[in-house]
């Protein structure tokens, strides 16, 4: 078993990497949860089916009352509705403030379960059981929980830290090609972002087969990354925003396709194509980043360009989180394998996009 700690002061957690976990989740929670009495496992209509069984086999092995809480797959149910209605079924389960959630799924139920872990009695513990290449290397490290509003994703949520984080990489092995890959998006950040060498090995293993044969020392170097992140700044105001690396810019391509055509991953990969123009632009990314991560990115039939109105790209913009009163701190590329959060005016940010949208390089 691979192990890395995020040591946060005072709530510090486990991220445990082994195939076959799935089997030892009851034991691995208890450990950390002595108190509860019973686990609210939510799940969704294309996970529970592969692995929810088995889950609440273990937690039930283990001495856990547990229940198994199924929604739609898909990003449509990271909504307010589906969170009350979570919220109620928690209540009805009789979940207790000593109890806790544990999340059995991609982002999507990471995200809405842990948002609704943080909020319901106040705040009860939280086991992230991540299933998706996307999921085990990024949405279940960090605390981040949301959910998606009328006018954009993620607008509603809290940092809410997890108890411990579970990765069986064999739950990788029944994902559809085009979701494992949509995941190698954010494997491929953390390489732009921080390690260098990381992205050149990845540049030498194009095909799913190569990557599964490292597929433990990928996740532990993702979220080795994460974590030294995370720690230096939980609460996401300084370089915790390198992790939104191709971000600001993928929006924009999602909302494009109405959160239906493109999947985050697909848009973080032709996000962070965009971004690395944008860098080249501003005289800040070396020239031949941008033909570089876009022949990695197009390697794994991932899009390096998505079609975008000039209207859903300043929507994105105006959006961002990474928002500083009148001016934005968007993350570009100093070189391969260094990204900084770069503060520029609304005007500057939205001159330079409109340039390269006017050129046809974005949107």
């Amino acid at each position: 078993m691979k192990t890395l700690t995020v040591d946060l002061p005072g709530r510090p957690y486990d991220i445990l990497i082994q195939r076959g976990l799935l089997d030892e989740a009851g034991a691995h929670t208890k450990a950390v949860c002595p108190k509860a009495r019973r686990i609210f496992a939510v799940s969704d209509t294309n996970v529970a089916p592969l692995y929810g069984e088995r889950v609440l086999t273990s937690l039930k092995d283990a001495g856990f009352e547990a229940t198994l809480h199924v929604i739609p797959s898909g990003e449509a149910s990271k909504n307010p509705t589906q969170l009350a209605q979570l919220w109620e079924a928690m209540m009805e389960a009789g979940l207790t403030r000593t109890d806790a959630v544990l999340a059995l799924g991609g982002g999507v139920i990471g995200d809405l379960s842990g948002f609704a872990a943080a909020t319901i009695l106040r705040g009860v513990d939280f086991i992230q059981v991540p299933t998706t290449l996307l999921a085990q290397v990024d949405s279940s490290v960090g605390g981040k929980t949301a959910v998606d509003l009328q006018h954009g994703k993620n607008l509603a949520g809290a940092f809410w830290q997890p108890k411990l984080v579970l990765m069986d990489p064999d739950t990788l092995n029944t994902l559809p090609e085009d979701v494992f890959m949509a995941g190698m998006a954010e494997v491929l950040k953390y390489g732009c972002i921080r390690d260098a060498a990381f992205f050149a090995n990845l540049e030498t293993r194009p095909t799913r087969a190569a990557l599964m044969e490292e597929i433990e020392t990928i996740l532990l170097t993702c979220c080795g990354i994460k974590r030294d992140v995370v720690l230096a700044d939980e609460r996401d105001t300084g370089v915790r925003m390198i992790l939104n690396f191709g971000h600001t810019v993928g929006h924009a391509y999602e909302k494009a396709g109405n959160y239906e055509k493109w999947s985050h991953g697909q848009a973080v990969a032709a996000g962070m194509v965009a971004a690395a123009h944008l860098g080249v632009s501003l005289g800040i990314t070396p020239a031949d980043l941008p033909e570089r991560i876009q022949k990695a990115v197009s390697a794994l039939n991932l899009p390096a360009h998505i079609p975008c109105s000039w209207e859903d790209l300043t929507h994105a913009i105006a959006l961002d989180k990474k928002g500083a009163g009148a001016n934005m701190r968007v993350v570009l590329l100093t070189k391969m394998g260094w990204a900084e959060p770069v503060s520029l005016t609304r005007e500057q940010l939205e001159g330079q996009l409109r340039k390269l949208w006017e050129e046809g390089v974005i949107g």
